[in-house]
């Protein structure tokens, strides 16, 4: 046994060596002259854009929107391990007319990994023609509508409004693009799910008055966020100053008792005064119906929700029912609604009490115009989603009826 090692790893050791030598260097030498190809999609960046174009897609990194297929020819072992992530493309755009055919060749590619030499590794690159085309680059300012709200509001508040409706974000990209985006606009709606009671609670501690019960949401900076894939990969901040005052308003579901008999005042279409009219056609008295001083009212406690204590104050003593005197074709059952007498002094004095109002702190950061404005719309919202109540749950409604020149108005069961 011993013998036969010392023939084996003795014996001749010189051209033993010489052999296992030999034969490494053949291997190496083969491995490195076998060839493949390989197809990788890598990233394409544009360099050096003149200031005043841009590529439609193009990304804020300088990337085009797609990634181009290469066909990489050369060292089997190199393009073996090769990714895509490993590469990418840069093309120089100096000097360049508005539309050119891009041709990527070795000195356009770029190692992302300091171990790989491409230079000695890759012998051919072949990939479909692809055209760039330059347009102008462009900035403007795109509207941006706020809607109504999705969701549902926190228990023990209603959704009241939000403000302002409309806003503007600042745009860079190509023409075409931002000229589009500008004609048609863009939306932004907030889901009231993502607001908690908890929140709502604390603002109302610190911000309520004992002449309000109204509660402003101020939307996070993460919300007013668009999304334009055109232009940008990442949704873009809102850049109108007006953004920081964006709020969602609140108020509380309380009952606010009116406190007053409402007056009912019939309305008789001129087209049919020949058969209705004030001469022939009276309101009756019922249980529900009393006269006072001469005027017909609804003598029964009732309430109003979803609105402040300070707009009930001031309509209590201008609000009634109203009666069109025109039978449906159906019947002789008659609609009802309730109507605010002139509403534009009501108005008037909903925004001075206001504006007045020193504790209204949020109210008075804002410009004198944009107050007036926002307090305004609350009082119009306040009159379009008035509303009355017989308790929490039920809202009032009326039965009308014409019959033999009476109106009998009675309470809906």
């Amino acid at each position: 046994m011993k013998r036969l090692a010392l023939n084996l790893f003795i014996e001749n050791w010189e051209r033993k060596c010489l052999s296992i030598l030999l034969a490494l260097v053949i291997w190496l030498t083969v491995n490195h002259s076998l060839t493949m190809t390989k197809t990788v999609s890598i990233p394409v960046k544009i360099n050096n854009l003149p200031t005043d174009k841009t590529i439609q897609g193009l990304t804020r990194e300088g990337f085009l929107p797609k990634k181009i297929a290469l066909t990489l020819t050369g060292n089997r072992s190199f393009l073996a391990d090769l990714s895509a992530n490993d590469l990418e493309a840069v093309i120089d755009a100096s000097g360049m007319n508005d539309e050119w055919i891009a041709t990527i060749s070795k000195k356009n590619l770029i190692s992302l990994s300091p171990d790989l030499e491409i230079a000695n590794n890759i012998s051919d690159i072949t990939h479909e023609r692809f055209i760039i085309r330059l347009t102008r680059l462009v900035t403007e300012k795109i509207p941006v509508l706020i809607t109504q709200p999705i969701g549902e509001a926190p228990r023990g508040y209603q959704y009241l409004d939000v403000w302002p409706y409309r806003l503007t974000l600042s745009v860079s990209g190509p023409e075409e693009v931002v000229k589009q985006l500008k004609s048609q606009g863009e939306k932004l709606t907030f889901n009231l799910n993502h607001i908690t009671k908890d929140e709502l609670d604390a603002i109302a501690a610190h911000t309520l008055s004992s002449k309000d019960s109204e509660i402003s949401f101020f939307v996070p900076d993460l919300w007013k966020q668009i999304s334009l894939p055109s232009l940008s990969d990442l949704p873009l901040e809102i850049d109108d100053p007006q953004a920081k005052l964006l709020r969602i308003d609140f108020v509380r579901s309380d009952l606010i008792p009116l406190d007053r008999p409402l007056p009912i005042a019939l309305y008789f279409p001129p087209e049919s005064l020949s058969r209705y009219n004030p001469a022939n056609t009276l309101v009756a008295l019922t249980p529900l119906v009393q006269e006072i001083n001469g005027l017909k009212m609804i003598q029964k406690p009732l309430f109003a929700k979803g609105v402040s204590h300070l707009f009930v104050q001031l309509v209590r003593n201008m609000v009634q029912i109203s009666v069109p005197v025109a039978p449906k074709k159906r019947g002789n059952a008659l609609d009802w609604c309730v109507t605010f007498v002139n509403s534009q002094v009501l108005e008037d004095l909903y925004v001075t009490a206001l504006l007045s109002d020193s504790s209204t702190e949020e109210l008075h950061k804002m410009v004198p115009p944009l107050r007036e404005e926002y307090l305004r719309n609350r009082f119009r919202n306040y009159m379009n989603r008035f509303q009355l109540y017989l308790n929490d749950e039920k809202k009032f409604e009326l039965k009308i009826s014409l019959e033999d020149g009476s109106l009998f108005i009675s309470e809906k069961t």
